[in-house]
């Protein structure tokens, strides 16, 4: 391998111990179990698998690398409906002033509660995985639905977004000048929003969205336990805007707190709106300007959610940023595992992970953050597969057609 500078960047966060009061205060311990005691009466819900790759592990000379596939989730090919789906119950519970014990699936979807809250519209802006999600979960509650995606936004995506009976409007710009109309016309039309961005003066629902992710930490947790784990020692989580980094991190930290394991951000080059952050490192969450054009199209963000920050900035050990070829390595060796390992269908913001991970382990001149990683033989990895095969055209060029292909210098030697 040529000792080439390498294509991934990173800021390492260096602290003798953790601030993790507001990791407590978002995701205090008993979330997760009123979050996942909702998300089970779900009809077609069931634990999405944790799979293990023992023999990629073994190449990487580490203990176990173990993959949380939200390709499964409720047929919906990722693992946003679980946030969206948590938000719209506590929303409703909030209007008829119910507790959780007088709360459940069947009597959300019932006439009585349609008849009480009236005809409401639910709105939001999305890259195509949390409009899904919200399309589907008001579809199947009986209430409409409006979804704003950007110009860039595919056409299977906006298609499995109407197919759920979601009106969709295309918004010149990108993701987040879709986030900004959305919240003008809700406004006007008297939506209501179910965003997992925050920004000043709406933070309760992006809360919730955050909060109902933990059923897939709970999750992780008993099947880890079930193979003997207490817990990984490493997870590697892709961001956007920074919810889901926000509820996976903050979960560990509630529940683990100074010993939770260590946790790394991984972004796309172009954007990197937490890396950013990062850098500025003066406790405020900072966007990014330009076109966001990444292939993972879910992760193309550049205004992270303050609320996701706040966690984010004081526990998070590094933040990662990568070129696209990265997601379209991690795709590729998902798809076409080694013998024995299972095959996982993965998208770009899903696969990202795993190809940073490769890179971190195998590049030349990354050895201040692997040594800061300190991964070894006893460690356990965790990613989170956050997407399937969403957008078959792209899948099907990476996988079948060899696009993004990874630059020669960094081809493995294994």
């Amino acid at each position: 391998m040529k000792n080439k500078i390498p294509d991934l960047k990173w800021v390492i966060k260096r602290r003798v111990s953790k601030n993790i009061d507001a990791a407590k205060e978002m995701f205090p311990t008993e979330i997760s179990r009123v979050s996942r005691n909702f998300h089970r009466q779900i009809p077609g819900y069931s634990m999405s698998p944790l799979r293990a790759l023992p023999n990629l592990a073994q190449i990487f000379g580490v203990g176990g690398l173990w993959v949380k596939d939200e390709s499964a989730r409720l047929k919906l090919n990722s693992f946003k409906v679980l946030g969206g789906s948590f938000a719209l119950y506590r929303f409703i519970q909030d209007k008829l002033g119910l507790s959780d014990e007088n709360m459940n699936y069947d009597y959300l979807a019932s006439t009585e509660v349609k008849h009480k809250l009236g005809n409401i519209t639910f709105a939001s802006a999305t890259d195509g995985n949390h409009g899904l999600g919200i399309a589907w979960a008001t579809q199947k509650l009986g209430f409409a639905c409006v979804i704003y995606v950007h110009s860039e936004t595919s056409l299977r995506r906006i298609d499995a977004i109407r197919n759920y009976g979601a009106r969709v409007e295309v918004i010149a710009g990108n993701y987040d000048d879709a986030v900004r109309q959305i919240a003008v016309d809700a406004e006007k039309y008297g939506w209501e929003i179910i965003s997992d961005t925050s920004w000043e003066g709406y933070t309760r629902v992006p809360t919730w969205i955050m909060q109902g992710y933990t059923t897939m930490t709970s999750e992780i947790q008993e099947q880890m336990s079930g193979q003997g784990l207490i817990k990984p020692t490493h997870i590697f989580v892709q961001a956007g805007v920074g919810a889901l980094a926000a509820a996976v991190i903050g979960y560990y930290h509630s529940l683990f707190g100074q010993d939770a394991p260590k946790c790394i951000v991984v972004e796309p080059e172009n954007a990197a709106c937490l890396f950013h952050s990062a850098q500025v490192d003066d406790g405020e969450a900072h966007s990014i300007n330009g076109d966001l054009d990444t292939v993972m199209a879910g992760l193309a963000c550049g205004e992270p959610s303050q609320i996701a920050w706040n966690v984010l900035k004081d526990t998070a050990d590094a933040f990662v940023t990568v070129p696209d070829y990265i997601a379209a390595r991690g795709m590729r060796m998902y798809a076409t595992p080694l013998i024995g390992d299972p095959s996982i269908v993965s998208g770009e913001s899903g696969a990202v992970t795993l190809g940073a991970f490769v890179s971190i382990l195998k590049e030349n001149k990354v050895d201040e953050l692997r040594d800061f990683l300190g991964i070894n033989e006893n460690s356990q990895i965790l990613f989170l597969n956050t997407e399937g095969n969403t957008d078959p055209v792209q899948f099907h060029r990476i996988i079948w057609e060899g696009s993004l292909p990874v630059p020669q210098e960094y081809w493995l030697e294994t």
